[in-house]
């Protein structure tokens, strides 16, 4: 587990331009359409509200999409990433899009050290968790972050969805994957990404850990913050279970049959105590 770093970031800087190249982020609609937001923040926003002045960082922001989409509802974005390569990504967008936003290379662990000030919404978007090996730690790094009445808004991929087993090709939906968080992680080795690219990744391995609903929420408890909402949906905003989904209009995806069985994403928020 000590160089899940090394790996990881070795994966996702490799990721980075082939993300931002791929139609699937759409990096070209930033610049040509002022209102533009991703498909993330269209779905988060009737649920964050109104964030017009909140000083705000999204950390694991990766190449900043939903990062300048929150800048565009009017937040004082800040974004967190430990890729040099994303977050070079990042800044190309945010200038194509005529952002301001200043991005700042770190684990999320050591978020606080990297960042000055406290802030009034700290946000975390789809994918994030599953990279870290310990979910109370991050809980109390955000706490950390937080100035007092400052918020946690968190949307992520169920763990019930990451436990599935993904090689299934009937209707079946089994957990072959852990759902509770391991010391060890999930080790993979595949060749592809969640996006369209003709790409051919040389760093492929990956490691991973899932955390349970409520190793989640006993973690943010503990951390001091208070839960003001989590919501379960059925949908996810990429196909998460090739060959058993369908596309939705809103740029999500959900279980082509009988999606009321599973739960694809959640979203979680919480307070930290004024």
């Amino acid at each position: 587990m000590t160089d899940y770093l090394t790996v990881n970031r070795a994966n996702w800087d490799e990721r980075a331009p082939a993300h931002a190249a791929s139609p699937d982020y759409g990096v070209e609609r930033f610049a040509a359409d002022p209102g533009h937001l991703s498909d993330v923040v269209r779905f988060d926003r009737p649920r964050l509200g109104d964030i017009a002045g909140l000083r705000a960082v999204h950390l694991q922001c990766h190449i900043g999409t939903d990062t300048v989409s929150l800048a565009r509802l009017g937040a004082r974005m800040t974004g967190l990433d430990f890729s040099g390569a994303s977050l070079t990504e990042a800044r190309r967008i945010a200038a194509l899009a005529g952002a301001e936003i200043p991005f700042v290379q770190s684990d999320v662990y050591h978020a606080r050290d990297a960042l000055d000030g406290d802030f009034d919404l700290v946000y975390t978007g789809i994918g994030a968790l599953g990279w870290l090996p310990d979910i109370r730690r991050w809980a109390s790094t955000v706490a950390s972050l937080l100035a007092p009445g400052g918020r946690l808004f968190i949307r992520e991929g169920h763990p019930v969805l990451w436990a599935c087993d993904y090689d299934r090709t009937d209707d079946v939906i089994a957990l072959a994957e852990p759902y509770f968080e391991q010391i060890s992680p999930q080790v993979y080795d595949e060749p592809g990404t969640y996006v369209a690219t003709d790409h051919q990744f040389q760093h492929t391995v990956t490691h991973e850990w899932n955390h349970g609903l409520g190793e989640i929420v006993t973690a943010v408890l503990d951390a001091g913050l208070v839960l003001t909402g989590l919501e379960e949906h059925q949908s996810v905003p990429w196909n998460a279970l090739p060959r058993r989904m369908r596309a939705l209009e809103n740029g999500e995806y959900q279980l082509a049959d009988r999606p009321e069985r599973l739960p694809h994403t959640y979203t979680l928020q919480a307070r930290k105590p004024a």
